[in-house]
């Protein structure tokens, strides 16, 4: 594993986390597995999961970290958040796109539209959704990119959310943004269509729908924010959670309902400790925070 990116999606599966990341791992160059960290007694009443099975597995697919989780059945995953795909041939997007059917359902049919000479977006076996398009990688710069789609009540809030990332990260910059037009009812005029930022130097998309949809943002796609230290995390934690929701253990939902874990970038190290007594500690300290606080960790980790 070398990419060391500000955010993380984190997927939230039930019990499936190790072998999607496989799954995922098989189908794209530039992908391999990362470490795996197994679920200790600690929590036992609230993760549900039986000690020493798979608590999460890291991965990168075209050299884009993910991390996926196994959360219990308490989430679901909704196309409010999918990952937009370029592929530069269309050999590579035919053969993408009947891996990821296979066991799944389409969302919008494969086929020419104003946008890409041939896109469709599909939900696969674990329900995830992706969005796969025929075009240039240098045109988006990753081959990968999380695309949130504003509906129902979120509907026409997308600026308002692109605003509020792009003010709360460093780096930031704004592509583009294309709104819908005065005959493109029932969407608003000025809301959009279609919009790209980068936060941290990482790709993000945008979009607002009118139409109707029975689904909008949860906690099965999270985006995991690493932080160098206290201050960090007391910055993110604020910024995103004002209107929000505090979560347990790190987690927040945004005004938007987005979903964002905000955690230590030496958390993970200290879950995967060969030591099973300090991770017991660390897990025993952060499953009583909310926002967490390192030097509470770092304390529980030591022993002190």
């Amino acid at each position: 594993m070398h990419s060391a990116r500000k955010i993380t999606p984190c997927l939230w599966f039930d019990t499936q986390a190790e072998e999607a990341a496989r799954f995922y791992t098989s189908l794209f160059e530039a992908s391999e597995l990362g470490p795996i960290a197994h679920c200790s007694r600690e929590g036992v009443e609230i993760h549900g999961q039986a000690e020493g099975t798979v608590m999460s597995v890291a991965f990168e697919i075209a050299g884009y970290p993910f991390v996926a989780l196994n959360g219990g059945p308490h989430f679901t995953f909704t196309p409010a958040i999918s990952f937009f795909v370029v592929c530069e041939t269309e050999g590579q997007l035919d053969e993408l796109w009947g891996a990821l059917l296979e066991g799944g359902d389409v969302l919008v049919a494969l086929g020419k539209y104003d946008w890409s000479e041939k896109y469709g977006w599909l939900m696969d076996r674990y329900g995830l959704s992706w969005q796969i398009s025929l075009g240039e990688i240098a045109d988006v710069g990753q081959v990968i990119t999380p695309s949130l789609l504003f509906v129902g009540d979120q509907c026409g809030r997308a600026e308002e959310a692109l605003r509020l990332y792009t003010s709360t990260f460093r780096d930031p910059s704004i592509t583009g943004i294309l709104r819908f037009g005065p005959d493109e009812a029932p969407n608003r005029e000025g809301t959009v269509k279609h919009a790209q930022f980068a936060l941290a130097g990482e790709v993000f998309m945008v979009m607002d729908s009118a139409l109707p949809h029975s689904f909008s943002f949860n906690e099965a796609v999270s985006l995991m924010i690493r932080c160098h230290s206290q201050e960090e995390i007391d910055h993110f934690w604020r910024a995103l959670s004002d209107g929000g929701q505090e979560g347990p253990c790190g987690w927040l939902k945004d005004r938007f309902g987005v979903s964002w874990q905000v955690v230590p970038d030496s958390l993970d190290s200290m879950l995967r400790d060969p030591d099973q007594e300090r991770v017991a500690r660390v897990t025993r300290a952060f499953l009583h925070m909310k926002k967490l606080d390192v030097a509470s960790l770092d304390a529980a980790y030591a022993g002190a």
